[in-house]
């Protein structure tokens, strides 16, 4: 495999069968375990049959359960570690906590190991020079695309943030060249957001898409700057995403920053005193 089988089993999520997705999940949560375990041991386990065990390791290219552990051992060898965050019923909140720091560094680290730095480079190069520039997202990759209005407007950019589907319409349909759209998805399968990216492109603009790589999303967008990370969204609305999409946008705003030179700095400086005035004094009465 190319990538891990943490990956590949996150990624296969949603093309298994519901049986066989028990199974996955059980693997994700409990994969030391899973080592030490017979087929009748996961089965019970994953609350499934024995056949269904089966079907899962050949959905994941194995031969059987047998290869399926060593493949998982080995990787599990190489410390190689999962990063979605889950939680069992009986977890304490120490152990939940935790779990939730650890699954986010650890995804963090693999979304900015996967980022192509020459996508990167582009899309930092065209948020520079944009005449105008529109962030769409809906739901949680709203509330990022706000996040990235209220930091690029500072760097002296026309900028503005949609979550509404009627208003990313007919902002796509209002942009020429030299325009760019970011276009924010956890799942990059949302239709009224693709429709949008489809009109932007169509109307000249540069659309830079932060959605998961394989996604229906990516294959429409001019520049993807891929954030594959999958999350057990049946339970836990999506956490670790959002952070990635966060972090990936101050990457960019960073970026332009460097790239419109000295007098941004200053008018960063500029706008950092203004808000001196709003603030409590840290001196001791």
């Amino acid at each position: 495999m190319s990538r891990s089988l943490f990956d590949e089993l996150r990624v296969h999520m949603d093309r298994l069968r519901r049986s066989e997705q028990k199974v996955a999940r059980f693997v994700l949560r409990n994969p030391e375990e899973v080592i030490l375990m017979r087929i009748t041991d996961l089965a019970s386990e994953a609350q499934v049959s024995e056949p269904t065990v089966v079907r899962f390791c050949r959905a994941m290219g194995m031969a059987g359960f047998q290869e399926f552990k060593l493949k998982l051992a080995q990787m599990m060898a190489k410390g190689s570690q999962y990063a979605q965050f889950t939680m069992n019923d009986g977890d304490s909140v120490a152990e939940f906590s935790h779990g939730i720091f650890d699954s986010t560094i650890e995804t963090l680290e693999q979304v900015r190991d996967r980022l192509d730095n020459e996508a990167l480079g582009k899309a930092i190069a065209a948020l520079a020079v944009a005449n105008r520039v529109e962030f769409y997202g809906y739901g949680a990759s709203g509330i990022v695309a706000a996040d990235a209005q209220h930091k690029f407007f500072r760097l002296q950019i026309q900028t503005s943030a949609y979550a509404d589907p009627h208003m990313q319409a007919m902002s796509a349909a209002t942009l020429k060249a030299g325009d760019v759209v970011v276009a924010i998805s956890q799942t990059g399968r949302t239709r009224a957001l693709i429709a949008s990216a489809k009109t932007a492109v169509k109307a000249g603009a540069t659309v830079i898409g932060l959605c998961p790589s394989d996604s229906p999303l990516a294959r429409e967008v001019t520049l993807t700057l891929p954030v594959d990370v999958q999350e057990d969204t049946e339970v836990y609305i999506p956490m670790t995403s959002r952070i990635a999409h966060l972090l990936t946008i101050d990457v960019l705003a960073v970026g332009v920053a460097k790239n419109r030179g000295p007098q941004i700095s200053d008018q960063l400086k500029a706008i950092k005193r203004s808000l001196g005035s709003l603030r409590v004094s840290n001196s001791v009465s």
